[in-house]
């Protein structure tokens, strides 16, 4: 009993004095540069599953060595499709939360089906007359990482959303973000909406 006392004393002596002497300096709490990335099909463990074929220490060796990973992390919903899945990583709530339940659903209110990023109430710039860029976080109830920087450092940051697909870079990016950017295979451009701007 007196030495599991002891034991426990010192133990508790020994963790708040690594936690005194080891002060994170608050200018090393903030990156200045945060970049999220999303593949597709990717599990989590799938990273150190193929850690010894990254030979370049500038690729995915530099985001597991410098970089933040949450590993084995479960957010349970259905479908497991595109916008679902960008729309749980970036919110960390479900489809009954966030509002994204596929990449198109059918809206009992609009009796039509409902792609995930439409809004009728924006046009496209980059490309004259398209549809394609008709889009916007409008059908995301939630806040999203992106969102979320913005608030804590009061509209400094800077938020951008760039991908292939047009939920891929609009849902991630959020309500505040600065541009979204996705690829318009018609026009072999990038475009974007006049929901983050009149121009590129």
């Amino acid at each position: 009993m007196r030495f599991t006392l002891l034991l426990t004393v010192a133990l508790i002596a020994t963790q708040t004095f690594a936690q005194k002497s080891n002060p994170v300096k608050a200018a090393d709490a903030k990156p200045k540069l945060v970049v999220g990335i999303v593949v597709d099909q990717m599990r989590w463990d799938y990273v150190n599953n193929f850690k010894p074929f990254f030979k370049t220490q500038n690729g995915f060796l530099r985001f597991m060595n410098q970089g933040a990973s949450c590993n084995n992390n479960l957010i349970s919903y259905l479908p497991t499709v595109t916008a679902c899945g960008h729309a749980a990583v970036y919110t960390g709530s479900t489809p009954a939360i966030h509002g994204i339940t596929g990449n198109s659903w059918f809206d009992n209110i609009q009796q039509r089906m409902v792609y995930c990023v439409e809004d009728n109430s924006v046009q496209a710039v980059g490309i004259e007359n398209s549809s394609a860029g008709k889009m916007s976080p409008l059908n995301v109830w939630t806040t999203t990482i992106g969102d979320e920087l913005k608030l804590a450092t009061n509209f400094k940051s800077k938020v951008y959303g760039v991908s292939l697909k047009d939920r891929g870079a609009i849902i991630p990016a959020g309500h505040s973000a600065d541009g979204a950017f996705w690829y318009d295979s018609k026009s072999g451009n990038f475009i974007s909406s006049t929901y983050y701007g009149k121009s590129l």
